[in-house]
């Protein structure tokens, strides 16, 4: 079925718009004379070495890379580490405490809300199943979504000379950049040069792999210009900015856990500021909770609109995979058989049941374990009105929601075998932030003593493990 056709004439479409600095200075690397593999392989080392904030002031690459991918790289670090003029550092501030507060219980609205949100659209979706095929290794890309969070919102992410948030953004940035100029093989902006839908390509065929790497599985996947703009676009990144800030703040709401309107706005302003650094227009940045259930809902609906006009190059439909492997990821932490259906109905109970139908979370689920979640959802938010009147910071929807999140994050972020990906000095500062999460300094203190029975051991500092792994080779 053919949907309704992208109108690329209209220069303000943020479907047909990318990132004009990532996307020149891929192009620039690309074009300039080096084997586009080894190009790559040379930008992944050189951005490997941006570590913290304050290194990417005057950085300069190795003396080993070519002159005009070193000129490109140190150009596009110069123009792209500046905060935007209306960065507000009060806000950021209340931003990072926001999350610092919510700890572990961020990780469970990650797994359960944020990313299955981000698999919805079509388009958005199976980009993601060819950049890394995410069903097969739902670990490892959750810990590169989590490489990136965690430096941007912990204290000082953003601001901070030692944080690494502005470093790690601007690698995200980056490998946007070079998934766009792989799948369209060559600048995004040729592809809408002209402005006229008969100026553009009406195919982008499929080819034959010239090896098994992920860059080259996303060069020959093909792509479909007029009916599904530009990968990447600015559109799909305002998107995927939206699943990590207002999916998580209408999470909390859901789960009784709701903010304030100032630290909601003040997480929406922190994440606004990484969306800046990620290239996204301000046109899309929201400021309040209105604003971006609005927008939200207005993607949603385009990403539907794309679904309708049939799948790129994807057949069957990559969403039911791509979020039963992340509940399978789940399911295989907990240990109860009664309970392992609890992920799939905290995300129908978050993301709403249409979104759980499109994301194939709508299946069967044992009347015993579908009985006992609503039950219980019913009975903690009766339990957690009466606490309240007791105890301000009483909450067992938050007890449970931290149980299963620091169960995650130690199992599947903090996995002492597959760590982070991150510059020491970044790790041992998650690191530390985990050891920290141990409490909530909110609840009471026999909520604290019954969480920490029932959690996994944390997981060792990295300094720690740095001297084990030290102590091991000697």
């Amino acid at each position: 079925m053919m949907g309704a056709m992208l109108d690329p004439a209209n220069a303000l479409d943020p479907r047909y718009r990318a990132d004009p600095l990532a996307d020149d200075a891929i192009a620039r690397i690309l074009d300039c004379g080096i084997d586009r593999w080894q190009a790559i392989d040379i930008v992944n080392r050189e951005i490997a070495s941006w570590q913290t904030n304050g290194a990417l002031a005057g950085w300069r690459a190795s003396s080993t890379t070519p002159a005009p991918v070193a000129a490109v790289l140190e150009d596009f670090v110069r123009a792209g580490r500046s905060l935007p003029p209306w960065a507000d550092a009060e806000l950021i501030g209340q931003a990072e405490e926001v999350f610092v507060g919510m700890s572990v219980l961020s990780c469970t609205l990650l797994f359960c809300a944020s990313l299955p949100e981000c698999y919805v659209p079509v388009d958005l979706a199976s980009v993601l199943h060819s950049a890394g095929q995410l069903e097969r290794h739902t670990d490892y890309r959750v810990r590169a979504t989590a490489a990136m969070i965690f430096p941007v919102m912990l204290r000082g992410g953003l601001s901070a000379p030692d944080g690494g948030g502005v470093a790690q953004v601007l690698k995200v940035r980056l490998i946007h950049a070079t998934i766009r100029h792989l799948i369209m093989r060559g600048h995004p902006a040729a592809a809408v040069a002209g402005g006229e839908p008969a100026a553009l390509p009406q195919l982008i065929d499929p080819l034959a792999p010239e090896g098994p790497g992920l860059h080259q599985t996303l060069y020959a996947r093909g792509w479909d210009v007029q009916r599904h703009a530009l990968p990447c676009n600015q559109e799909e990144l305002a998107y995927t900015l939206l699943t990590f800030h207002y999916v998580f703040l209408r999470a909390l709401r859901r789960l009784g856990l709701g903010l304030t309107a100032q630290e909601e706005a003040a997480y929406l302003h922190g994440w606004n500021v990484v969306g800046h650094l990620l290239g996204i227009d301000q046109a899309l940045l929201v400021e309040d909770m209105d604003a971006a259930a609005a927008l939200f809902e207005r993607l949603q609906a385009r990403g539907r609109e794309s679904a309708a006009a049939g799948l790129p190059y994807a057949t069957p439909d990559p969403r039911p995979a791509l979020a039963m492997a992340l509940m399978r990821a789940m399911q295989d932490e907990i240990p109860s058989r009664l309970l392992k259906p609890f992920p799939v109905l905290l995300t129908r109970y978050l993301c709403g049941r249409r979104n759980a139908r499109e994301l194939g979370l709508d299946g069967p689920v044992a009347l015993l374990s579908q009985a006992l979640f609503v039950l219980a959802m019913l009975a903690v938010r009766g339990i957690d009105w009466l606490g309240r009147r007791v105890h301000a910071g009483f909450s067992i929807s938050r007890l449970c929601t931290r149980i299963l999140g620091y169960r995650l994050t130690v199992r599947l972020l903090m996995n002492q075998t597959r760590p982070l990906k991150l510059p020491d000095a970044l790790l041992n500062q998650v690191d530390q932030a985990v050891q920290g999460w141990d409490l909530d300094p909110a609840a009471p203190k026999w909520m604290n003593a019954l969480e920490q029975r029932l959690r996994p051991p944390q997981p060792a500092a990295a300094g720690q493990r740095k001297q084990r792994e030290q102590r091991e080779e000697a």
